[in-house]
């Protein structure tokens, strides 16, 4: 009897030490899922922290001042007879323009203005008129809105051919060079100008205004330009 009792106790110490052994490797698992869940959150944290170290900062633009000089060369022939009020005309800039020690508008860029006013020779008390507007510069392919200074130009006079060149102010001095012919028998009148240097303008015998293609025309800025870097 006593040895039937000792055999029941160690049946059920072996059974109870079995059962035991059997759940730890379960205790494990959940202590390394357990381990796993916490680490993910500082390994993503890491990961976030590295991309946004890695991130270029952007640039603040480049900003080109109220009244600086703009010089533009001309893509087509405009002229107090050639031209109508409301055209359109391209060109590009002629010369670069720096900002903050930079070069914030680059030679070559293009340009487009519009014709303002054109009256010929008869039209304007016995004078001709022309004057034209600079719109917007084209930069790495964003047209960049300017507001500039209508330049104006007119002629005034009778029996020669030369004239006067009238507008005061910036509206002399605005053709810079580049000027050339303006068909049979023309001769160029060239004046002393403020602002940009010397200006010129090819007349006709009947004295009509002509800017000729590639001529260069200098605008003042009335308002910064922001550009983009």
């Amino acid at each position: 009897m006593r040895s039937r009792s000792v055999l029941l106790i160690l049946s059920v110490a072996v059974i109870m030490a079995t059962l035991a052994c059997s759940r730890k490797p379960a205790a494990d698992n959940s202590n390394a899922t357990s381990d796993a869940s916490n680490t993910n959150p500082a390994s993503d944290t890491n990961s976030n922290n590295q991309q946004n170290q890695q991130a270029p900062v952007p640039r603040p633009p480049l900003v080109v001042p109220s009244g600086k000089t703009l010089t533009v060369s001309l893509g087509t022939s405009l002229g107090s007879k050639l031209s109508t009020s409301g055209q359109t005309f391209n060109g590009t800039v002629a010369k670069d323009v720096v900002a903050d020690g930079a070069v914030a508008i680059p030679r070559g860029a293009s340009i487009s203005g519009t014709v303002v006013d054109a009256k010929p020779l008869g039209k304007f008390a016995g004078g001709a008129v022309l004057q034209i507007r600079l719109d917007s510069i084209n930069i790495n392919g964003s047209e960049v809105p300017v507001h500039a200074a209508a330049r104006s130009f007119s002629i005034k006079g009778k029996g020669k051919r030369t004239g006067v060149m009238a507008g005061g102010g910036a509206a002399l001095g605005g053709i810079i060079g580049g000027i050339a012919g303006g068909g049979k028998g023309a001769a160029i009148g060239m004046l002393a100008g403020g602002g940009a240097g010397g200006a010129g303008a090819a007349f006709t015998g009947n004295k009509e205004i002509v800017l000729p293609v590639e001529s260069d025309v200098a605008f003042q800025l009335t308002k910064p330009v922001e550009i983009n870097q």
